[in-house]
């Protein structure tokens, strides 16, 4: 076991799960990541071996099959999984927040019905929030459910779904003015929308259009789509939690723990970097000896392990809070910022340390370069979690004159 980033005070269960799927990482992700993502192969295996260890359903409460494991447990496991291969941790993330969704504000139907096929893996969900025109603005929203009798028609167009295409489930956010006057504040007038469709692309279901792959830099291997609605139909008992207006509460409450999923990849991706660094640092000779005895590469390696080092502590920190029922988007906004951050510099620090194999694809480094910006935009994007870490800080530090 490695010297950084350990998690003490783990129960004997959570170091077996850590255990177990760290062994799963080195022999059946590692090996095979580099060379899927330059052919931006969906990785099906894996998909497979992750869901007969029970990894879909980690956080699902263990009445509806899952394993009722913490926050702190499920981010640890996508911190190890991130390290083999980032976009495996993104498939599993997607569908982890919906299902968060359902069991936080889902009807007692919704839970009944979705829970245990999610928990074996064999519902797997996406959720959708942004648009072509909005980025980061969620109250912006354009996208529009109309009741219709027992129905709601849903029409506009969605965008960067992770899992877009291979989903069976997505967790949509729309506007429904329905019961919600004019004038009504934006995000008091959102509605989160369960829809089921078939994987695949194209016309996946009647009024539902998943047009294809988005082609992306890095982040490969993971399907990332637009969603077309154009005249969707969907049964009023898909609206979560039963009750139009409470969609964008229900979608930050699952973005929230969605941010500490970030930190954990950020994490995870910074390992990988510093243990290629390091290793390769010590095998790469100039000057007569090996370039780790340099003392600029050993500065290098100080600062990257003490960032990984940062990072892991800040996420393990807000994961926590999370599980001890306690508000924690400051801390998750902290650790999603500064993980990403470091992430990007570490990765970048392999990367030098690596000169002129580091631009090769033979080598892993080149992929986690590619990878790791994606981290500083997903889940909201560095200049967000500052916007919303300074807004809490002068709520807790309210001048009082």
């Amino acid at each position: 076991m490695a010297r950084l980033a350990q998690t003490h005070g783990l129960t004997d269960v959570q170091q077996e799960i850590l255990a177990t799927v760290r062994d799963f990482v080195d022999k059946e992700i590692i090996p095979v990541a580099t060379d899927l993502e330059h052919r931006d192969e969906y990785p099906q295996q894996i998909v497979d071996g992750l869901k007969e260890l029970g990894v879909f359903g980690l956080m699902i409460p263990e009445e509806y099959g899952g394993l009722g494991e913490s926050l702190l447990t499920y981010a640890l496991c996508v911190e190890e999984i991130a390290r083999g291969w980032m976009s495996v941790s993104g498939i599993i993330n997607t569908h982890f927040i919906v299902a968060y969704m359902l069991k936080q504000h889902g009807t007692q139907e919704q839970k009944e019905y979705f829970l245990p096929r999610m928990a074996a893996g064999e519902t797997r969900g996406a959720f959708s929030m942004s648009e072509p025109a909005l980025g980061s603005d969620v109250s912006a929203i354009t996208s529009k459910a109309v009741r219709d009798g027992d129905e709601y028609v849903l029409n506009g167009q969605k965008m960067w779904l992770t899992n877009g295409g291979t989903s069976s489930l997505v967790a949509v956010l729309v506007r429904s003015d329905e019961g919600h006057p004019e004038g009504t504040a934006p995000h008091k007038s959102m509605t989160t929308f369960l829809v089921e469709k078939e994987p695949g692309f194209g016309e996946v279901r009647p009024g539902l259009t998943i047009p294809g792959k988005i082609d992306k830099m890095g982040y490969k291997g993971v399907d990332t789509t637009e969603l077309i609605m154009d005249g969707l139909r969907i049964p009023a008992n898909r609206v979560l939690g039963g009750e139009t207006g409470r969609g964008f509460y229900q979608m930050m409450d699952g973005v929230e723990v969605g941010r500490v999923n970030v930190a954990a990849r950020g994490c995870g991706v910074a390992q990988r970097a510093f243990e290629l660094g390091v290793s390769y640092a010590q095998q790469r000779h100039t000057f007569g000896k090996p370039i780790a005895q340099h003392q600029a590469i050993q500065f290098k390696l100080a600062e990257m392990a003490t960032k990984v080092e940062a990072a892991h502590a800040m996420m393990v920190n807000a994961a926590r809070k999370k599980d001890s029922g306690e508000r924690n988007d400051l801390e998750a906004g902290m650790a999603k910022y500064l993980a990403s951050e470091y992430c990007k510099e570490v990765v970048e620090d392999a990367f030098r340390i690596h000169g002129g194999y580091g631009f090769s694809k033979e080598y892993e480094i080149e992929r986690l370069y590619r990878e790791a910006p994606m981290l500083l935009i997903g889940e909201g994007t560095a200049e967000i979690q500052k916007m919303i870490i300074g807004r809490r800080l002068l709520e807790e530090y309210r001048f009082q004159g």
